[in-house]
């Protein structure tokens, strides 16, 4: 009788509300302002302390993948810009940079990274409109992070003694630093950052999708009174790059990238003596047991792969469930990737922004192709895409192999590849199985496990019961062919000096 008047009382409220309860709730559109920003139509090559034209005279432009729209025009760097621009910083090294005390650096370093922390919003901005971004991603992510590189070093600079126990630390000249386009502001602040404390110059090529937060960072430069020649930045595509890395009078270049192009660029050092640090790609295992939580380990899935539209070198792009939970899991995982919010990039709401560029989108459709070819089962949520842009829907495939190519190679985009295990042995084999070795994630209550297995996976970054969270304080890089050398933390500053006893 009492369960009858509840379902009564139930139907009742119902339909004094007129609550249709089968109707799939929606946000209503949260836009982040873009009207107080600042965008020139044309940007120049930064290089000596001002905006200087290209000497070919050749521009390029830097679409909103979000819309297909042009954001600006931007110079094409050549051979003899690069050229400027090292004799710039060369002249900046031996002048000024090496010659002025470490505490006067650090001054430098915190008056940018206060003034990027005043800027952070435009910044936000203009990194969703020329990357596809999610707002969200930038405003919590990238932004902040970046500002904290600069403070983090800043602390470094006049403590490297510190740094290196009982070792001098000297600075080592000039750095040619060449970045990818997934997180633009954040890599230039990685790379600039520990380079300026130890007491270098530095010429900086952004990568030629994403280039607008790199000389928005210019200008900031400007703004601190960075004395001119100790960063130039000079903007183009993968000729400018090569011209970087080739010329004689580069003394560290610090590559992040694809492998592919860091291959290459070790090729073209072999017999000079320039040192260098490697950030490649990555296919990255995130492993869960039957004993995680598992609704947080499906909400570090979708943070590890999904979100940031699988744009990051270390996304946890393999998921290994244990057998045992495997069917529950992937229904959850499911279930979860049903709610994801593609679409405007500026919109506060979204999960999943554009893909960075046309090329790019492509190549991660030729990858949904080749995965249902090669017999895996493919899902996609029923999500609605925006008209205009470079899109591409959350996809998770099962029924993978581990010899398949959508477990092997690196895919660069929002395509998870599960595979189940049953054992620890197992699963610590086909983690390793892989030319990469850049991150990894566990997930288990038990943190004798943890460091087992952690112990065993052959990669520099791993995560426990969590992913893709990031420190200036902490390491980062990877083995095999995801590179060479560390970024970050203390041991991000030894590819910038020299030690003596």
């Amino acid at each position: 009788m009492k369960k009858k008047q509840k379902m009564q009382k139930k139907a009742e409220i119902k339909s004094a509300l007129k609550i249709n309860f089968s109707t799939d709730w929606k946000y209503d559109p949260a836009p982040e302002s873009a009207d107080h920003i600042k965008l020139e139509k044309k940007y120049d090559l930064f290089i000596n302390g001002k905006f200087v034209a290209p000497k070919k005279g050749k521009y390029f432009e830097t679409i909103n993948p979000a819309k297909e729209t042009k954001l600006a025009e931007v110079a094409e760097g050549t051979e003899e810009d690069i050229d400027t621009a090292v004799r710039a910083a060369r002249s900046a090294y031996e002048k000024i940079w090496s010659k002025i005390s470490a505490r006067e650096r650090g001054k430098y370093l915190f008056r940018i990274a206060r003034i990027m922390q005043e800027k952070a919003r435009e910044l936000a901005v203009i990194e969703s409109l020329d990357s596809g971004k999610p707002i969200r991603e930038s405003k919590t992510v990238d932004i902040p992070l970046a500002a904290a590189h600069f403070f983090y070093n800043a602390g470094w600079a006049d403590k490297l003694d510190y740094a290196f126990p009982g070792r001098k630390a000297h600075s080592i000249g000039v750095a040619g630093q060449i970045i990818p386009w997934n997180f633009p502001l954040l890599m230039a602040a990685w790379k600039i950052a520990p380079a300026l404390a130890a007491g270098n110059t530095v010429v900086l090529k952004p990568a030629e999708t994403t280039p607008l937060t790199a000389l928005k960072l210019a200008e900031i430069f400007q703004q601190a009174d960075l004395p001119p020649g100790v960063v130039n930045i000079v903007t183009g595509a993968g000729a400018t790059g090569a011209a970087l890395t080739r010329h004689p009078d580069i003394d560290k270049i610090a590559f992040t990238g694809s492998t592919d192009i860091g291959k290459l660029i070790m090729k073209s050092l072999v017999g000079t003596n320039k040192k260098y640090t490697l950030e490649l790609g990555g296919k990255s295992a995130n492993i869960i047991f039957e004993d995680a939580a598992l609704d947080q380990a499906v909400e570090g899935i979708i943070n590890g792969i999904f979100f940031n539209q699988g744009h990051v070198c270390c996304a946890g792009s393999r998921l290994y469930v244990q057998e045992s939970i495997a069917k529950n899991l992937i229904r959850k995982l499911k279930d979860r990737m049903e709610t994801l919010i593609v679409g405007d990039p500026l919109d506060k709401n979204t999960d999943i922004g554009a893909i960075n560029s046309k090329a790019q989108l492509e190549k991660i459709q030729s990858y949904l192709t080749i995965g249902i070819e090669e017999g895996a089962q493919r899902f996609q949520p029923a999500c609605d895409l925006p008209k205009s842009g470079y899109w591409c829907r959350p996809t998770l495939f099962t029924d993978v192999a581990q010899s398949h190519r959508i477990a092997q190679e690196e895919i660069f985009g929002p395509v998870l590849s599960v595979q189940t295990f049953r054992t620890v042995e197992e699963v610590i084999e086909k983690a390793n199985n892989t030319p990469y070795g850049l991150a990894g994630g566990v997930w288990t209550d038990k943190g004798a496990k943890v460091f087992s297995i952690t112990s065993q996976i052959r990669a520099g970054v791993l995560w426990a019961n969590t992913y893709n969270k990031f420190d200036p304080t902490a390491p980062f890089g990877g083995y095999k062919e995801s590179g060479m050398g560390r970024e970050g933390g203390v041991h991000g500053l030894y590819p910038y000096v020299e030690l003596a006893s």
